[in-house]
């Protein structure tokens, strides 16, 4: 389904035309229906990965994909001896406590410093480099981007997301919202099993991407 169809779709369903629901109006129907599905699936296309350098004697690591595109960091690890190693998420007071010791090694921690800074603890004995895997905010559904993940493998699903944002937005008879929102959640619920099961072959199959050791 292509952004044009899409915006049709959403007037016809609604017997609304465009002088009601401008594309303004409609874009904001999709761009909310889009943040509604990042929000409750996990789907493939908002997995990403990153690389940011440790340096020794820093316990802040600069990370420039902390945007605002940026939903969530998943995992961290840190490449060390051609060895990966978790480092675990704790709370900045945790971070500072642990770094008042002095210690130095290998990080096995971090938390968000600012919006694109890390902290790690302890603080890192030598350099390292580590791998972020994260959530991200793929690019929307518009005029200039006419097809996106969402709008191909999950177009129905989409389209009802749309209908409880303009049906709210017309404040239309409640039967409607509520019809649209149980087939709204028929729908994820089905996305959702096929992104998991997706997932659970390919990972079983080639496990978690990782940064090729350089040397």
């Amino acid at each position: 389904m292509t952004y044009t169809e899409l915006v049709q779709k959403i007037r016809d369903y609604t017997e609304v035309d465009a002088n009601v629901f401008t594309s303004t109006i409609v874009n904001g129907f999709i761009l909310d229906a889009e943040w509604r599905i990042q929000r409750d699936v996990d789907s493939d296309n908002n997995r990403a990965y990153a690389t940011a350098s440790i340096i020794a004697g820093q316990q802040y690591v600069s990370t420039p994909l902390l945007t605002d595109q940026t939903l969530i960091i998943r995992e961290c690890q840190i490449l060390s001896g051609g060895e990966y190693y978790q480092v675990e998420y704790r709370d900045t007071g945790f971070i500072n406590e642990y770094n008042n010791t002095q210690a130095q090694g290998l990080p096995k921690y971090f938390s968000y410093w600012d919006e694109q800074t890390l902290i790690v603890a302890p603080t890192p004995d030598i350099n390292y480099t580590m791998q972020l895997n994260y959530t991200l905010k793929p690019a929307g559904l518009s005029a200039s981007n006419s097809t996106t993940y969402l709008s191909q493998q999950f177009p129905s699903g989409l389209l009802y997301a749309c209908l409880v944002e303009a049906y709210g937005f017309l404040k239309g008879p409640a039967d409607m919202i509520q019809f649209y929102e149980q087939k709204y959640q028929s729908a994820l619920q089905g996305f959702s099993i096929e992104q998991m099961g997706r997932r659970r072959r390919d990972e079983f199959q080639e496990g978690s991407p990782q940064i090729q050791k350089q040397g």
